[in-house]
């Protein structure tokens, strides 16, 4: 077992979605090099593509931390090619708003081929990573399928639900969610070795992901939250929210269908405080929501000011560096 140096955390579990929570995790490791990392990915972005499965937040967590990933765009491989999109679209195939480039498809490939040998998706994910060598134990929620659906309105008053990555790729989140539906969760179980690092930590993290699509589904399988309820690890939390909005991608679009504000504040309550029911004991907000930070402690969630934007590694590492702080003086 790797040993606790300079006060870090040995064991740290980290619930994270697609970009920034791997961006986080960058920061993360460099702030803890020594420690035993564990990530559990959200899987409810998951469909299938052409006849294939595709994980989006996994594979852009194995792809960030393993060196392949496209810095530009934050998702999909660097030095990617899209001829097999192109002819798909040639052919009149749908969907052709979701696009699969040619590197990434080796991947999605070797995945639909082990599931269809029987694999698990967690044993899937683990032979992946042989390849990239992420640097942590990357886990997905669940082996079991559950994928986010999103109830929209449909002319003539009626609502239909259609995939997230249908309302998130294709229309860009414009049109208003009613609902977020995860689809098969009454089935799911957490995949294994989940429960056992959320219970097994010295600290638990919740990256700046989007906390309704990403962390609040993870959160939906049953018995996660459970075990963030009894683990004796503080659970600290980072801020999407800057500034009343979002650093990246849509989150505000999904907080307003939850009737949620979209402000550092309002998402840690979404959270909530462990002592009362939640998932929170620590939160760490942006300098420009200091005026926070009063508002989040009358919740039970010790909060603390820090510049949150990773602009830069040394910047991500700094805020990993932060919530790790937090949650050894919380456990202290």
């Amino acid at each position: 077992m790797r040993m606790r140096q300079s006060g870090s955390p040995a064991r740290i579990t980290a619930l994270a979605g697609g970009i920034g929570g791997a961006r986080f995790l960058r920061g993360l490791i460099a702030a803890a090099p020594d420690a035993e990392i564990t990530v559990i990915g959200n899987t409810g972005d998951d469909i299938w593509i052409h006849g294939l499965r595709v994980c989006p937040d996994l594979d852009t967590v194995m792809y960030t931390l393993g060196g392949g990933i496209s810095e530009e765009r934050g998702w999909g491989r660097q030095d990617e090619t899209f001829t097999v999109k192109d002819e798909l679209a040639a052919y009149g195939m749908e969907p052709s708003w979701f696009g699969l480039g040619d590197r990434d498809i080796a991947t999605h490939l070797v995945r639909t081929q082990l599931l269809a040998a029987g694999y698990p998706l967690s044993a899937v994910t683990e032979a992946l990573c042989l390849r990239w060598a992420p640097g942590v134990r990357l886990l997905p929620m669940s082996d079991e399928r559950a994928e986010t659906h999103v109830v929209v309105d449909e002319e003539g008053g009626t609502q239909r639900a259609i995939h997230f990555q249908e309302w998130w790729v294709r229309h860009q989140a414009r049109i208003p969610a009613r609902a977020f539906v995860l689809v098969g969760v009454d089935d799911a179980k957490p995949a294994p070795g989940v429960i056992e690092a959320i219970e097994g930590a010295d600290a638990v993290v919740l990256p700046p992901s989007n906390p309704v699509v990403s962390i609040g589904t993870i959160l939906q399988v049953p018995g996660i939250r459970e075990a963030l309820g009894r683990t004796p690890a503080p659970v600290v939390g980072v801020s999407p929210i800057i500034g009343g909005r979002p650093v990246r991608g849509m989150a505000d679009a999904c907080l307003t269908a939850l009737g949620v504000e979209t402000s550092a504040a309002a998402v840690a309550a979404h959270y909530g405080a462990r002592d009362a029911g939640g998932v929170l004991d620590g939160w760490l907000v942006d300098d420009a929501d200091a005026g926070d930070v009063d508002t989040v402690a009358r919740l039970g969630i010790a909060c603390e000011a820090r510049p949150l934007l990773m602009s830069t590694p040394d910047d991500t590492r700094a805020i990993a560096a932060a919530a790790l702080d937090l949650a050894a003086r919380l456990r202290s």
